[in-house]
């Protein structure tokens, strides 16, 4: 009895160990939104394969990720205020909670300790314990003269010193949050920053904040090394004299490219990206491109800038030389091209292709589509490489 007992335990020990997922690291991992259904998939950038899909993540329609520093957790930001922990090696949700009623996106502290998530609704910013997603901050923002609801946060993201910056659309502020002292955070605000800041840039020193405004040609940037000197006004008035055109896609800047010294950014309303020199900040450049850009992104080696852009023409991926700002190639990977993503070295290009229900993978060298993946509605694409980037 004793024998068939210790058999019969073996068994379910072993059955149990069939059903985890493969030892393997997290360094070359990746997340895959897939908006519609509310789900993530987990992909791995080396055999380009997709390993497992997570569903039960709320609203997904507008959702970011973040990485814990050892890349094993990914942290979903839903537009439903959801937060959610994701163990990309077990392959499940570890943990998930409602912090607001629409959120939009969030960072991980320097030292991956911390989860800062900005709202809409009720507005403000609320910090989490990077392990247990407890409470350990709640930073309200500037409520609106009529005292009607707080202003909307948009763009948080990391910053060195343990620091977290955002920035306040309705009321046109940057803030910076500082956690250096976990207990005793202090906020430091900039007023009068400029009409409707929508999001937001750091350098890759984490040097240079810069929001973009959207209701105003211009953006606000804010030097790091001396936030005494207050924000100043970069790319003033570079649409004047020029009709401004439907905004069907708000770009997102977190795709701005630095390639050496020069910063490539999207024109908002207008069918070019601009190019600032990075030393004085003022434009040197404008490229016209096919549409109005949404994601402005560079290779890792800076060679290139890769285009995607707002419909009508979200068909469309223009390349453009970093050198000699020239289209050097106008791809059509199918409808509804919605984000890109880099692998860490930069030989490998994923892109969602929403209305196609796909995510292509391809050569930025060689510009040749090497893979194509079934993704449902597919959105944003994540890899676990971001843990170590500064300002993402």
């Amino acid at each position: 009895m004793i024998r068939l007992l210790s058999l019969a335990l073996a068994g379910l020990l072993l059955a149990g160990c069939a059903q985890q997922p493969p030892l393997r690291g997290s360094g070359d991992l990746g997340v895959i939104i897939e908006r519609a259904r509310g789900s993530i998939q987990i992909i791995e950038t080396s055999g380009q394969t997709q390993l497992a899909r997570i569903e039960g993540l709320g609203d997904l329609s507008h959702a970011s990720v973040v990485f814990s520093r050892d890349q094993r957790f990914a942290y979903v930001f839903g537009r439903d205020g959801g937060l959610t922990k994701v163990d990309l090696l077990a392959q499940r949700i570890d943990k998930r909670i409602l912090q607001g009623g629409n959120s939009i996106g969030g960072a991980i502290s320097q030292d991956g300790s911390l989860i800062a998530v900005g709202n809409y609704e009720p507005g403000g910013v609320k910090v989490f314990d990077a392990q247990t997603l407890e409470l350990v901050a709640d930073i309200p923002s500037t409520p609106l003269p009529d005292g009607s609801r707080n202003s909307r946060v948009v763009g948080v993201i990391d910053a060195p010193g343990q620091r977290f910056l955002f920035a306040l659309f309705d009321t046109g502020e940057i803030w910076i949050a500082d956690f250096s002292e976990r207990e005793k955070p202090t906020v430091t605000r900039f007023e009068h920053i400029g009409h409707q800041p929508y999001d937001d840039l750091l350098t890759p020193d984490g040097r240079y904040y810069l929001a973009g405004l959207f209701g105003e040609d211009g953006m606000a940037l804010l030097d790091l090394w001396h936030p005494e000197q207050g924000v100043k006004r970069v790319l003033d008035g570079y649409g004047r004299g020029e009709q401004k055109l439907p905004v069907y896609k708000m770009p997102h800047l977190e795709g701005w490219a630095i390639a050496g010294e020069q910063a490539f950014v999207p024109a908002i309303g207008q069918h070019r990206v601009l190019v600032m020199n990075t030393g004085n900040w003022q434009q040197s450049a404008a490229i016209e491109v096919a549409g109005q850009p949404v994601f402005v992104m560079a290779r890792p080696d800076a060679r290139q800038i890769w285009v995607n852009f707002a419909y009508p023409d979200n068909h469309r991926v223009q390349v453009i030389d970093s050198e000699t700002h020239a289209i050097v190639a106008d791809l059509q990977p199918g409808p509804g091209v919605l984000h890109m993503e880099f692998s860490a070295r930069g030989e490998q290009l994923w892109l969602s292709v929403r209305d196609g229900n796909e995510v292509q993978v391809w050569d930025p060298y060689r510009l040749e589509l090497l893979k194509r993946l079934p993704a449902e509605s597919p959105s944003g694409i994540f890899f676990s490489s971001r843990a170590h980037r500064t300002g993402l």
